[in-house]
């Protein structure tokens, strides 16, 4: 299975609500909140943003104190984190801001993005800090979770007042699946057997890439023909595994 990066519509939502936080009014409302299910590809998506923008990702712990969290932005920004809160705060600045001065003068995006973000989206001490960072050198900064960040934003309206973009995604759509597939399998694949994967996968990302993958095997083996691999082609075939009933689904010979 090739492994390029396909941009869905999910994707795309991003890369706008990007677009046009560089459009704000505010200068320092300038957080994002990216939201959505496990398994939709929020994860692989920002990371993939940081790696071409040489953006800065930290994956939040359920027990970050605001020391600890600035230990370990430091840490990602691989200088050595001085002992005092208030030394640390500071040099995470001059750090940050001199990425973000050098990304712009190349016109390139920069940002911090904290992925799981519900583990401190209901703490005030980290929310406090992450804003004082976002306000200071106006930071995109970039909250990724799964369904709670909103929420629990709303009982602090200092920091929820900042949001300027929220993204949510959703589950994938046809086109989302047949762009996965064109982008990622080796092997030609039918209209009828990419409607059946995406309801198997009921539209979830990592349900697709495991489908595909089977379908790739398989249809290396055999001759897929002109027109791809088809439902009869793979009758009775494993296309991918139920989680939740751990329990293997099979392909049909018609939907």
């Amino acid at each position: 299975m090739r492994n390029v990066f396909v941009e869905t519509s999910n994707v795309s939502r991003f890369m706008g609500a990007l677009d046009a936080l560089n459009q704000r009014g505010a200068e320092e409302a300038c957080l994002v909140v990216v939201d959505g299910l496990p398994g939709l590809g929020k994860t692989t998506t920002l990371k993939h943003w940081v790696a071409q923008t040489g953006s800065i990702y930290l994956r939040a712990k359920k027990e970050w104190t605001p020391s600890w969290f600035m230990g370990e932005l430091l840490e990602t920004l691989r200088v050595h984190p001085p002992h005092s809160f208030q030394k640390k705060y500071q040099k995470a600045l001059e750090e940050l801001g001199g990425r973000q001065a050098a990304a712009q003068m190349t016109g390139k995006a920069f940002g911090l993005v904290i992925d799981e973000a519900d583990h401190v989206s209901s703490k005030s001490a980290i929310l406090e800090t992450i804003r004082d960072i976002s306000d200071m050198i106006e930071l995109p900064t970039i909250l990724v979770g799964m369904g709670k960040v909103n929420d629990n934003l709303t009982r602090f309206p200092q920091v929820a007042s900042r949001v300027s973009q929220k993204v949510r995604f959703e589950k994938c759509c046809k086109a989302d699946v047949k762009a996965l597939v064109a982008g990622r399998c080796d092997v030609p694949v039918a209209d009828d057997l990419v409607d059946f994967t995406l309801k198997a996968s009921g539209g979830f990302n990592r349900e697709i890439l495991e489908a595909i993958a089977n379908i790739e095997r398989f249809g290396l083996r055999n001759d897929p023909g002109e027109d791809g691999l088809t439902l009869a082609d793979m009758a009775g075939q494993t296309l991918m595994v139920d989680r939740a009933r751990n329990q293997p689904i099979e392909v049909p010979e018609v939907l």
